[in-house]
């Protein structure tokens, strides 16, 4: 029998545009700072603006804080902490983070939205993971406000007071959830400092908040760059800071607190080993490297940026995953097509070029994809190094992007030896289908969140926090609870 070939040439296989709608919310042209329960403007009357890195159009102007603002809003916070939240049954603590919790889920589609717009991640990611999640960190932790004696059996509980807490700008609201929701749950009051490139979802933040009628004062919210961070850390007046971002800004944050009484938590960065073993299903693993490194354009701070792949199948998985790379749509990040979007910013943007110059300097091989990108805005083909060292700048210092370095190896040892080899220590993965080379890695590498056979998978129950320079505590589960607690 003949076979018809079925003519292909001229034939267009791809996705036809599905972009989601912003139509159905409008942004405010102008922002204020979020103090005792309103909009208030900043003092020194400056505005910064904040930028879609997708089309590099401004989205709006924001309140730039100065001291005074935030000398303001810390006293704000002290005052509702001493007169109303500290005195708040638990109970009813937490059925307002229920109903934040509720509420970001009514509101879910347009603060997906907003996120993508602001930050540039894919749609896809900021409506399935990053919004579902910070609603679930709500829900989770309103569990836990009238059953913190029973977290600490033997211990008398109190809270430690007012904490300020500085967030990154690469999960915006999701950082909310993980900062705010337990030191709420724990009976502290909270003044924000959103990153000044993604302002947005924590102002929006703000709003739910006055529709859930928590009291004035118990959130506030100021915006600003490095320097209203800076005020905020040296403010006399709090007893907590919780930061999340570079290490180089963590270590400035510990010299500033050094001698004082102030609590502090960091999140720092990371240069996670993906860990792939000959018996692994490759498969699966290609899958799991591609979201460990891709997820969000690579701006995660536990991101799979080291692939250590065995000797024996290292061509096999280095064929499919370029494969698999090229089937990756970079583009508008409110196509739902889109599986990476836009770098959140030009420095970022330039910063990850940079690499990509000093990656092919230090004779590493690089690999990128072929598809196109658009001629307007922040974008970087996805991106892998072969033919690396240990001693590479690519493979020792975060890149915070779409860019994976390959290295092989031949035993296991050989493969905790490398993943080790790193001032980091925030997360690793291993794929393998043997249950005691999962538990031989795991107590082998030294980092505070191990994935098997999975990687960047959340949840609100799980602590999760590093070790050398990635930073010290634990953000969610119950860990999560102590550093906003005073125990007796």
């Amino acid at each position: 029998m003949t076979k018809t070939k079925i003519p292909t040439k001229g034939l267009d296989w791809g996705y036809a545009p599905a972009p989601e709608s912003a139509d159905h919310f409008q942004l405010k042209k102008e922002y204020g700072l979020f103090v005792g329960g309103k909009s208030v403007p900043a003092s020194t009357g400056k505005r910064f603006a904040t930028i879609n890195p997708a089309t590099e159009k401004i989205l709006a102007q924001v309140a730039d804080a100065g001291e005074k603002d935030v000398d303001q809003a810390v006293r704000t916070a002290r005052t509702a902490y001493e007169k109303v939240w500290r005195k708040t049954s638990a109970r009813e603590r937490g059925k307002y983070l229920y109903r934040i919790a509720r509420i970001i889920q009514e509101r879910a589609r347009e603060l997906a939205v907003v996120e993508s717009m602001d930050g540039g991640k894919p749609i896809r990611e900021s409506r399935d993971v990053d919004i579902p999640l910070a609603a679930a960190h709500f829900f989770y932790h309103a569990g836990w406000a009238d059953k913190l004696p029973y977290a600490f059996p033997g211990k008398t509980v109190r809270p430690i007071g007012v904490a300020g807490q500085i967030i990154p700008w690469n999960f915006p609201l999701l950082m909310v959830a993980w900062k705010v929701a337990p030191a709420l749950a724990c009976g502290n009051t909270v003044v924000l400092k959103p990153a000044e490139t993604t302002p947005l979802t924590a102002l929006l933040f703000a709003e739910i908040c006055q529709e859930a009628g928590l009291p004035d004062g118990v959130f506030n919210c100021i915006t600003g760059a490095g320097a209203t961070g800076a005020a905020l850390v040296n403010h006399a007046g709090l007893d907590k800071i919780a930061f999340t971002g570079s290490t180089e800004v963590g270590k400035a944050i510990q010299k500033s607190l050094a001698g004082r009484s102030t609590k502090l938590t960091l999140e720092l960065g990371g240069k996670a080993a993906n860990i792939i073993f000959e018996d692994a299903a490759i498969d699966q693993a290609v899958e799991g490297i591609i979201n460990g490194i891709f997820f969000n354009q690579g701006h995660v701070c536990c991101a799979g940026s080291r692939l250590l792949v065995q000797e024996s199948v290292e061509k096999e998985v280095v064929a499919k995953l370029k494969a698999r790379m090229e089937h990756l749509i970079v583009g508008d990040p409110l196509d739902k097509n889109t599986d990476i979007g836009a770098i959140n910013s030009k420095a970022q943007c330039d910063r990850i070029q940079t690499y990509l110059k000093v990656g092919q300097e230090e004779g590493a091989e690089l690999f990128q994809t072929k598809c196109s990108i658009p001629d307007q805005g922040y974008f970087i083909r996805p991106s892998f190094f072969t033919k690396v060292a240990q001693s590479h700048r690519i493979v020792q210092e975060e890149i915070f992007g779409p860019v994976l370095a390959i290295q092989s190896f031949r035993t296991l040892s050989e493969a905790l030896e490398k993943a080790n080899n790193t001032p980091y220590g925030l997360s690793g993965g291993v794929w393998t289908d043997k249950g005691a080379k999962i538990f031989k890695v795991t107590r082998g590498i030294k980092a505070g969140v191990i994935w098997a056979n999975t990687f960047n998978k959340f949840d609100p129950a799980s602590p999760f926090g590093g070790y050398k320079e990635s930073g010290y505590g634990r953000e969610g589960g119950r860990h999560g609870l102590r550093p906003y607690l005073e125990l007796s």
